[in-house]
């Protein structure tokens, strides 16, 4: 295992698909070190688009990665803590799959992270997306459909609700928020490296379903249903959730079997579109979730 310090010539953080051999462990301490100015862009959307690849912040995410076979670039550890046992099999790991391992101080990990408290450890991964004929459904399985859903926060959190409900794939449709954000990363506490994610302009999605069998279920204000009346699990599910602001366009509604809504008695006018995705979810899902 080879060693690098800080001032030696720096190579990029991408590495080629051919690359075979062991990685290299290099100490950072500066934030103006030319690897850590890449991967920091890395907080942009616009580099992250370049290049592919995207941060998961915290060991736990790191490994999940790691055991689901995502390909890591670069795993950038805290110094301080390469003492603890998870951290250092992490690295091991890393350096094994041909990958850096940067041993950072403190300042280097806030900065990438950019908050003040970061955790032990920053993964850098390539990204990975789906098409729809890449997710088997099987008879009754059950695909998320969000309409440009805009908050990283609520994104994460429906991502980890479609794994805990067993979900087979959540697909983006329109201009929705980068689910590679550092924001929508945290919140899947995870999930991101078990749901297949499929990105899709609304027209697409609306070719997909011309040739879908299953059940498409839409939420709407002008829903008559009640969303826990249709026959889900009978056969192949989509429910179709609209933006935080303006719900579904006219075309998605439009392309829905059937439209419901979930009864409210209370003053609020509406839900938080990852709890009322969450309530479809489980009640989409009951059918199939025992104790």
């Amino acid at each position: 295992m080879s060693r690098d310090r800080d001032d030696a010539p720096s190579d990029p953080p991408v590495r080629r698909p051919d690359t075979v051999a062991p990685g290299r462990v290099k100490e950072v301490t500066s934030v103006s070190n030319p690897i850590v100015k890449d991967i920091r862009n890395l907080a942009l959307k616009k580099h992250r688009e370049e290049t592919g690849l995207f941060l998961a912040e915290g060991l736990k995410l790191v490994l999940d990665a790691l055991d689901a076979g995502w390909r890591i670039e670069t795993l950038i550890a805290a110094k301080t803590q390469l003492h603890t046992e998870l951290l250092q099999k992490a690295a091991a790991r890393t350096v094994a799959l041909g990958a850096d391992v940067l041993e950072a101080s403190d300042k280097v990990l806030a900065a990438v992270a950019r908050r003040d408290n970061p955790q032990s450890a920053i993964g850098v991964f390539r990204q990975r997306l789906h098409r729809t004929d890449q997710i088997d459904l099987g008879r009754d399985g059950l695909l998320v459909a969000l309409d440009r859903v805009r908050d990283p926060g609520n994104l994460g959190t429906i991502l980890r609700t479609a794994d805990a409900a067993g979900a087979k794939g959540v697909v983006l449709i329109g201009e929705s928020v980068d689910p590679f954000s550092l924001e929508a990363v945290r919140a899947t506490m995870g999930s991101i490296f078990a749901v297949p994610i499929v990105r899709m302009r609304e027209e697409e999605f609306l070719r997909w379903r011309s040739t879908f069998k299953g059940l498409v279920v839409g939420t709407h204000m002008k829903g008559a249903v009640d969303f826990r009346e249709p026959a889900y699990g009978k056969r192949p599910t989509a429910i179709v959730m609209g933006n935080e602001q303006s719900g579904l366009t006219e075309a998605l509604a439009g392309a829905c079997e059937t439209l419901v809504r979930i009864p409210q008695v209370g003053r609020a006018d509406s839900l938080n579109l990852a709890v009322a995705t969450g309530l479809m979810i489980f009640e989409a899902r009951r059918g199939s979730l025992k104790l």
